[in-house]
């Protein structure tokens, strides 16, 4: 990040297409204004302008990058085969479409920053709480500008958010099964933009994620990793982004990651 800087740049961006595009249309969606693109997966169209929107400013700020958002990807799924080469924007206009669409929180804005497959910078923005988070590779995790340092919740049973939603029966079964006894399983908010910082502030100690989709974690792995946390795929190396694996764990700490792993895949 020495030679590219825009975090406040990119920071305002996304408060003023919240302001302008997404809030607006908070509780205030048409029918025909929510779309199904698969199964339980939703997009508005305030995705559709936030995307745009995101991608004309990122445009303005590093000329140099590409830009790859989910919505663009949805209609061209072919923008992702060079994701994990030179210089790139990764957009989540609006993580967390079902709870939006649903007139509910929570739901963000994710932004990353990727050179060759590694996350250099990344923006978490809560438009309703006006709460952002951002890290740098190598310069630690704030949460509005104050360093922010993970923690664990400190309950004796580790407080798991376990995402199921994508896993086949046997897997599912079997996971369920190994952390009966041993986790205090709670709600995911189906909202990564969420998540993660709740694990970094000690709500939950850690978390399971099945799909690992760029715009969806390229953003919250390097926040809660420079937040002193470990995310990390199940056999323990580094997420990167263009790799095309699945399954990730997202620790508080380190020791927590460990604890984690020997009860779920171990």
């Amino acid at each position: 990040m020495n030679n590219y800087s825009p975090t406040d740049a990119v920071a305002d961006l996304m408060r003023t297409v919240s302001a302008q595009v997404i809030l607006p249309r908070y509780r205030n969606l048409a029918a025909h204004e929510v779309q199904e693109k698969a199964k339980d997966d939703l997009v508005t169209i305030a995705d559709k302008e936030s995307e745009l929107r995101l991608a004309e400013g990122l445009a303005t700020i590093l000329p140099e990058a590409r830009i790859i958002g989910e919505e663009a990807c949805a209609a061209d799924p072919t923008l992702l085969d060079r994701i994990g080469e030179g210089l790139i924007w990764i957009i989540d206009p609006i993580d967390g479409t079902g709870n939006f669409a649903a007139g509910r929180p929570p739901f963000g804005v994710m932004i990353a920053l990727v050179d060759g497959g590694i996350v250099e910078a990344g923006w978490i923005y809560d438009p309703l709480e006006q709460r952002l988070c951002h890290a740098e590779r190598g310069k630690g995790a704030t949460i509005d500008g104050k360093r922010l340092r993970a923690t664990e919740s400190g309950e004796s049973l580790p407080v798991a958010g376990i995402s199921t939603l994508f896993l086949g029966t046997d897997e599912r079964e079997g996971l369920l099964r190994r952390a009966e006894g041993k986790l205090r399983m709670v709600d995911i908010p189906r909202c990564a933009a969420e998540q993660y910082p709740r694990i970094a502030l000690g709500v939950n100690d850690f978390a399971l994620f099945h799909r690992t989709l760029p715009w969806d974690h390229a953003a919250g792995a390097l926040f809660l990793n420079e937040a002193g946390g470990r995310v990390a795929r199940y056999d323990g190396s580094p997420y990167r982004v263009g790799t095309g694996e699945t399954g990730m764990l997202a620790a508080a700490s380190p020791a927590m990651w460990d604890r984690a792993a020997d009860i779920l895949l171990g």
